[in-house]
């Protein structure tokens, strides 16, 4: 078992920062590895806060990551505009079913307005990252997803071929739902963080799909506008996780305010320090199942050596050491720690951080 370090929320905050730290942070995207880990069911990890606590707890404990995550899900906030979802099976990921919440103009208005301490899974939530806290206390860094940025929660309502014709076809109708999931993901993100966060995460992986000239034009103003909107009344970090190669997008997500960029193993990371720039920081961006879930132990520390020494030779100083998106939850405990010690060892190596 790893020796969990007091000084590992310091680090992230001072790799986020710009600031020098007491080593290289990581801080893998350990969501549904921690029920695996910890013997639970998805379904018991969803529906029960303590359950989802306990997990992430001791894996923290078993690990002893920098940061750690809470989240259940990507239909938390649609489940709480009204979005009906259920388990395809008791081990495998909750989910949308049945047809889509919303169709007409009408469907829009009646959704409900935001309140995350009685709606849906986001009361579970909140008390779940509470008991994180409670928990580990300061000693490491707590992200928070809120979920989805507004166009993934449009797809999520509605579905995602719909929106992408509506897109083109009657951009007003999507705009109005995006509204919607805008007051929401505000709601919620502002919940989350004065329930404990240290970060706010969020999605809009849809977005992605769109190509940059739509990304632009629809989906990057609801980003700029909910992070804007959070970033008014909380002061942590916003992060941005669009899956896929990202490239395309990068300025896009470089402009949206976020603090950091949540990077997929696609997007190639020596070209992201030049496009974010200095300011922005980037979380990433091992790939979570050809390296991290499917590859040996040699593997996961090579390719933890290649993205650090990517990030140092452009001079890139705000950096957090991860998976590019969530680790599969079968991911060998030894691939684990062989990523927290390439990150050690290359600090020692080169006298870093």
């Amino acid at each position: 078992m790893f020796q969990t370090a007091p000084a590992s929320r310091d680090a992230v905050s001072a790799a986020l920062n710009g600031s020098p730290g007491c080593h290289t942070p990581v801080g893998p995207l350990a969501v549904h590895s921690c029920a695996r880990f910890a013997g639970v069911t998805l379904r018991d990890y969803t529906l029960n806060a303590a359950t989802l606590a306990d997990c992430v707890v001791r894996y923290y404990e078993r690990f002893g990551p920098d940061a750690v995550w809470v989240s259940a899900d990507t239909w938390v906030t649609a489940e709480a505009m009204g979005a009906r979802v259920a388990f395809p099976g008791a081990d495998l990921p909750l989910g949308g079913a049945g047809d889509p919440l919303v169709r007409s103009p009408g469907d829009i208005d009646r959704l409900p307005p935001p309140d995350p301490g009685a709606r849906g899974r986001q009361p579970l939530m909140l008390e779940a990252l509470g008991r994180v806290r409670a928990a580990i206390g300061n000693d490491a860094f707590i992200v928070a997803c809120f979920d989805q940025y507004p166009f993934s929660l449009a797809c999520a309502l509605m579905g995602i071929q719909p929106v992408m014709t509506k897109v083109i076809e009657d951009p007003g109708f999507v705009e109005a739902l995006m509204e919607r999931g805008l007051e929401h993901g505000i709601a919620y993100a502002r919940a989350l963080a004065d329930a404990g966060a240290d970060m706010l995460s969020g999605g809009d992986s849809p977005a992605g799909l769109i190509g940059p000239a739509l990304y632009a034009q629809c989906a990057l103003p609801f980003e700029q506008r909910l992070i804007a909107g959070v970033q008014a009344s909380c002061a942590i970090p916003v992060s941005l996780h669009i899956c896929g190669n990202a490239m395309p997008i990068l300025d896009g997500m470089a402009a949206s305010g976020a603090s950091v960029l949540e990077l997929d193993h696609l997007t190639d990371l020596g070209m992201a320090c030049d496009v974010a720039g200095p300011e922005i920081a980037l979380w990433g961006n091992l790939d979570p199942i050809g390296v991290l879930a499917q590859g040996s132990p040699d593997a996961v520390r090579q390719a933890a050596w290649n993205a650090l020494e990517t990030v140092r030779s452009r001079g890139h100083r705000r950096f957090v050491l991860s998976s590019g998106c969530t680790l599969a939850p079968d991911t060998p405990p030894e691939n684990l720690d062989a990523l927290r010690q390439a990150a050690r060892e290359f600090d020692q190596e080169n006298n870093a951080p």
